[in-house]
């Protein structure tokens, strides 16, 4: 019995209609918003249900499928801006607080890194 490739892909289809949006972004903004979406760790399914972008696009851009040099760059841009973001939020706090927040960002910030 033969396969065809349709039946090889695992991916899941894009959500039924009606349960998510529909996308009006151009594929450059897609691409940017999912990199942006998937570094602040926002679930695929939940891009797609929030966006409207197909999930099985968002899966090949995570995957690496499409976009194999760029997608990572921008990712990484993103946790970098991501990682100032949290970084002036924590300037909120004073003394102990302040300084095991900032260690607690900066922790992750390398574990994002070294994926």
């Amino acid at each position: 019995m033969r396969k065809n490739s349709a039946s090889a892909d695992t991916r899941t289809p894009s959500p039924p209609y009606g349960y998510s949006r529909v996308c009006t972004h151009s594929r450059e903004e897609q691409i940017h918003i999912v990199a942006e979406y998937h570094a602040h760790k926002i679930r695929p399914s939940r891009i797609a249900y929030r966006v409207g972008i197909d999930i099985a696009f968002i899966e090949e851009l995570i995957a690496g499928e499409t976009e194999r040099e760029r997608f990572p760059r921008l990712v990484a841009r993103y946790r970098r801006q991501r990682y100032q973001q949290r970084m002036n939020e924590s300037s909120v706090r004073r003394g102990a607080a302040r300084y095991e927040m900032e260690q607690r960002i900066e922790q992750e910030f390398r574990q994002e890194v070294d994926l």
